[in-house]
């Protein structure tokens, strides 16, 4: 089986949001824990960032 690229996921893991915008798994973790609901779901004791929800967020923000 072939692993599916970051780009075609609906969810990403923290680190690997933070490696597909390159942006620091801190500041990604944190961005998840304030933006529950918005871009971000918990699963468990884990943050999942939905991609398009968080490309959308970076769009719509001039910084982060």
């Amino acid at each position: 089986m072939s692993e599916i690229s970051y780009r075609e996921r609906y969810t990403l893991s923290i680190k690997e949001a933070a490696l597909y915008f390159n942006i620091g798994i801190k500041k990604m973790r944190r961005l998840a824990e304030e933006n529950l609901g918005a871009f971000a779901v918990k699963s468990g004791n884990r943050y999942l960032i939905i991609r398009t929800k968080f490309e959308e967020y970076l769009c719509n923000n001039s910084t982060i």
